[in-house]
């Protein structure tokens, strides 16, 4: 019996790894088909093709071409997390303890990754994109200011929320910027701006002082 288990189990997770792989296949040929294309006048079947799967395959896993995107864009943001927190991780191994430093930190692994996936970047901020999707992203930005607050050890007062709003439109905005640059020496350029203005700015004393 135990080995009739053990063989259910190992199915189960080479059956996980074959949906992860199908997955991730068919989200590389869909960002190379948006990006080509964009999301209006790309189509499911030229997906596929790319992917070298078939249209059921595609619905089973994703349910269309707008989810497809969304979870494109959703894969994209969580990549953009991983960046920063890791980032910030290895800083404050690294001994340092200033929250405006490891904010700092944090943007400019963001701002990197606007430049390394200046592609997508393009893509989810030129408007073409499924319903759904700018209430998405406001909701993520809602979270992204939540996450940068806690970082910053910033307070609830109306005064706080506004620093971290702003510098949090700081980092989206300069990201855009990057994204549309020529070369990576521009866009270096660009994020050693950003975060030359978010020191300059001293956040955490202009919420002491309300502004």
């Amino acid at each position: 019996m135990s080995r009739k288990s053990g063989g259910r189990s190992g199915e189960g997770s080479w059956q996980w790894s074959r949906t992860a792989e199908t997955r991730r296949v068919m989200l590389d040929a869909a960002r190379e088909v948006f990006v080509e294309r964009g999301f209006a006048e790309s189509s499911v079947a030229e997906v596929v093709e790319r992917a070298g799967s078939s249209v059921g395959s595609l619905y089973h896993h994703f349910g269309g071409k707008s989810e497809l995107f969304l979870a494109l864009w959703d894969d994209h943001q969580k990549e953009y997390e991983s960046n920063a927190a890791s980032a910030v991780a290895k800083a404050r191994a690294a001994g340092e303890d200033d929250p405006l430093e490891l904010f700092v930190t944090g943007a400019r692994a963001f701002l990197r990754g606007s430049w390394e996936r200046r592609h997508l970047v393009r893509l989810f901020m030129d408007g073409d994109a499924p319903p759904g999707f700018e209430l998405l992203r406001r909701t993520r930005s809602r979270d992204w200011i939540r996450q940068n607050a806690v970082l910053l050890g910033a307070g609830t007062g109306p005064e706080d929320r506004a620093v971290v709003t702003v510098l949090t439109t700081v980092i989206g905005e300069a990201a855009r910027e990057v994204a549309a640059c020529e070369t990576a020496e521009e866009a270096a350029a660009v994020a050693d701006t950003a975060l030359r203005l978010i020191r300059r700015l001293d956040p955490l004393d202009l919420a002491r002082d309300g502004g």
